[in-house]
């Protein structure tokens, strides 16, 4: 294991006097290369936290740029970062925390194409993401490395922390789910919404799972789910078991290497193409609203979004309870039906074609394409 230099000794002083830790964990830590998926909610204090404890190599992994909307949360940036990559911003950031890390950053998309690649190298795989195809994907390739996941999850007020390691005994995350929920049924966060704080707690959770697993002190949740409700502040503790007949890490597994997550998760590569869901844009709206045609513009987010923003004359029936409410639509009029960014109006069209309203349009994009493409001064969210 590597030494560590007059400078590490004084930074980490508060470790090294930790009798359990001492100068053995802080050098197991400064061996460790740990690659973290996602520098957003979850990836911030991951980071910031290994960064600081003295990780040697901390890999990061996220194609996106710093938006205003992830201020609210992600503390690894700030208003000097926008419109920045992350992960330039991220570094930075870091380095300034401990110039002793190296960071590895990798600018691109965790997919089927380069999960194998990226992860080879690091001890510890640390999922900081919010999509099911990639919770499947770092789960799949920890277990043909070997590697222990550290999983986390966040929605609105509640989080998750677990560790699945079955090479350590210890169960994989198909083994607690072993198929995606439908599409459009669990929120992400932009959709759902994420209280600020959260991430900041289940990310350092998760760090402190990964530095219990490289150090070797105390217990990580192996085999075991925390389930935190902030509101109640209360804990649950979930005892998962390993499936002997789980595809990826059961006894004979037939999911052996990399296969189309968006696909085993019913996410289309196309989605706004679906031959069944007619769609417009919101310029061709916008030129329907601007030549006075005779239309209905509903609305099936949640009043709460509407509070947000709202385009003018849409009319708000959420889309939990369209079906009840039917008759407040107009039968033969156009029916042109938007949500926040697409997923939702879809689904209300596809019903109410069901339900005789033939001539039901998507707004592809909702609000938001609305709000970037049509009117800048509203509001997004």
């Amino acid at each position: 294991m590597p030494d560590l230099s007059a400078d590490e000794l004084r930074r980490y002083a508060r470790h090294l006097a930790i009798p359990e830790f001492g100068i053995a964990g802080q050098r197991r830590l400064k061996a460790a290369r740990v690659l973290c998926i996602g520098a957003g909610g979850l990836g911030s204090p991951i980071a910031m936290y290994l960064a600081a404890a003295g990780v040697g190599c901390l890999g990061l992994v996220d194609p996106d740029v710093v938006e205003i909307t992830n201020l609210q949360r992600q503390i690894l940036f700030g208003e000097k970062d926008l419109g920045k990559k992350k992960l330039d911003a991220a570094r930075d950031r870091l380095l300034d925390i401990n110039p002793h890390l190296n960071v590895q950053v990798y600018a691109e998309r965790f997919s089927a194409h380069n999960a194998m690649r990226i992860a080879a190298d690091y001890d510890v795989i640390i999922d900081g993401t919010d999509n099911f195809p990639t919770r499947y994907l770092s789960n799949d390739v920890a277990v043909w490395l070997k590697k222990p996941n550290v999983y986390g999850s966040i929605l609105r007020f509640d989080g998750q922390v677990g560790v699945f390691a079955p090479h350590l005994g210890a169960p994989c995350y198909r083994c607690m789910c072993p198929q995606p929920p439908p599409p459009g049924l669990v929120p992400s966060c932009a959709e759902g919404g994420v209280l600020g704080v959260l991430p900041g707690l289940i990310g350092t959770m998760q760090a402190l799972e990964a530095i219990k697993l490289i150090t070797g002190i105390g217990q990580p949740l192996l085999g075991r789910l925390l389930h935190l409700d902030t509101l109640s502040m209360r804990f649950r503790t979930l005892n998962l078991r390993r499936d002997p007949d789980c595809p990826v890490c059961g006894d004979s597994p037939t999911i052996t290497q990399p296969i189309d997550y968006e696909g085993f998760c019913g996410i289309s590569h196309t989605p706004a193409a679906a031959p069944d869901v007619p769609a417009m844009t919101v310029h061709e709206l916008k030129q329907l609203r601007d030549a006075g045609d005779d239309h209905f513009l509903l609305d099936v987010r949640e009043p709460h979004e509407q509070a947000i923003c709202r385009i003018a004359g849409a009319t708000l029936i959420p889309l939990g309870d369209l079906e009840n409410r039917v008759a407040e639509l107009p039968k033969g009029k156009r029916i042109l039906v938007h949500c926040k960014s697409g997923g939702r109006s879809a689904r209300a069209v596809t019903k109410l074609r069901e339900l005789g309203f033939n001539d039901a349009w998507n707004i592809s994009g909702g609000i938001i394409a609305w709000a970037r493409e049509i009117d800048p001064t509203m509001a997004e969210y």
